[in-house]
């Protein structure tokens, strides 16, 4: 397939910051997980056309050097084409083992928990050199194509074998970052990819110096399913002081936090599919206010169709690709608020209630306004002279007009963001 890397880098280089993270800007925040590389092209149309910009899929070792030394990278070759030529950016976990460098051993593999023999996670010098090497040579192949690498996915967990070792973890994500950094001095880490916020975890990695090397710090914000997005600010405060401490000091309170990977589920026991369009929308939103400038949404797709399973029901579409609640929404999200950065939170009488003033780039303002409680009617300040009619469209799409009396915008909150195009009017 002919690459159409210029194409992809001239839609990239604008949102693109100095560390080579999306500048907050939507949709060029808006990611999501994928489980394919080849033959789907039909979902990469679809990922594109609801608005998300950054792509996440393993980039798996075994695969891809088949002998020792010899690399088959045609999958990825051809999945990285597939998004350039759609404006994606490709976000790359370097991961899992090698049989071929590391011994087998007996797990309970995630996320169904059945016992399988696989190869350990790298510990042994010649397997650490052999991924650093094969990460390095990632690097180079794809050097000047907007990749994020992320060292591994969720090492504190059970994807580690066989068990969790943060050290040896931190070995082999050191020696990666050397070999990547020596094939592309320009090229984006991030680290380490952990499952929710394990601090003695953090802790030990940082303190050996990985933030000398990574371009921002990736976590996984999953948390329990009644507590909505918002609720990841107490988390993301610590993890900023943690990483303060242990940062060189030119770059205290300058390394980005990623959301790599966070969803919420529509099975059985999960949330239902109006909640998880509206977690979706609001962790986006939540996210870019909190100056997170990637949020990973898992998953693209239903990964099966057993309604009582978890790993079969976090997608925005469901198993065949038909939309669920949540691609409608996302979709909405980025159309409307496409090119917007966030300015500030709105001051309301509630803590419940979130409006977040939004600008584009010729200063435009846009609202955008949910409560993580009840459905309830809130009235917005505007400075004087405002009562022309607004522009209002709902978090699904529907478009209405709504006209502001003596100053005041009256807005019926829902769980769900809604969003109002302000023209002329400014909130006080």
């Amino acid at each position: 397939m002919k690459s159409t890397a210029p194409f992809a880098l001239a839609l990239l280089m604008p949102c693109i910051s100095a560390a080579g993270l999306p500048d907050p800007v939507l949709p060029a925040t808006v990611g999501v997980n994928i489980h394919f590389t080849r033959g789907r092209d039909k979902d990469l149309d679809m990922i594109a056309a609801a608005g998300f910009r950054v792509i996440r899929m393993d980039f798996t070792w075994q695969g891809i050097e088949r002998e020792k030394g010899a690399y088959d990278w045609s999958a990825y070759d051809e999945l990285t084409a597939g998004l350039e030529s759609r404006g994606l950016r490709p976000y790359y976990i370097l991961d899992y083992s090698h049989k071929l460098y590391e011994d087998l051993v007996t797990t309970k593999s995630p996320p169904f928990n059945k016992e399988v023999q696989s190869p350990a996670a790298p510990r042994k010098p010649e397997s650490v050199a052999a991924f650093a090497r094969w990460a390095g040579e990632a690097a180079r192949r794809y050097r000047g194509r907007g990749v994020i690498w992320e060292i591994w996915n969720e090492p504190n967990i059970k994807f580690w074998k066989p068990e969790p070792n943060v050290t040896n973890y931190t070995t082999l994500a050191l020696a990666t970052c050397k070999a990547v950094r020596a094939a592309d001095p320009e090229a984006t880490i991030v680290a380490p990819g952990t499952s929710t916020f394990p601090w003695p975890f953090l802790e030990e990695f940082f303190r050996a110096g990985a933030l000398e090397h990574l371009a921002a710090v990736s976590v996984h914000p999953y948390r329990d399913y009644r507590k909505g997005p918002e609720t990841a600010g107490a988390d993301y405060a610590r993890l900023r002081e943690l990483m303060d401490r242990y940062a060189p000091a030119a770059r205290k309170g300058k390394i980005p936090i990623l959301s790599g990977e966070w969803g919420y589920a529509t099975h059985d026991k999960g949330v239902t599919p109006d909640t998880q369009a509206a977690f979706l929308v609001r962790q986006q939103l939540y996210n870019l206010y909190e100056r997170i400038p990637v949020s990973i949404w898992y998953d693209w797709k239903n990964d099966g169709t057993d309604p009582a399973e978890r790993e079969h029901n976090f997608g925005t579409v469901t198993h065949d690709l038909r939309p669920k609640p949540a691609y409608s929404a996302i979709a909405t999200m980025t159309r409307t608020l496409d090119g917007c950065r966030v300015l500030r939170r709105l001051k309301t009488d509630s803590e419940e209630d979130w409006a977040l003033l939004l600008a584009d780039a010729k200063g435009a303002h846009r609202l955008a306004a949910w409560t993580t409680g009840q459905p309830h009617d809130i009235a917005i300040p505007l400075r004087a002279g405002a009562h022309a009619a607004l522009e209002r469209t709902s978090g699904l799409g529907e478009k209405s007009q709504i006209v502001p009396n003596n100053g005041r915008l009256a807005i019926s909150l829902a769980q769900l963001p809604q969003y109002i195009l302000l023209g002329a009017a400014t909130p006080e």
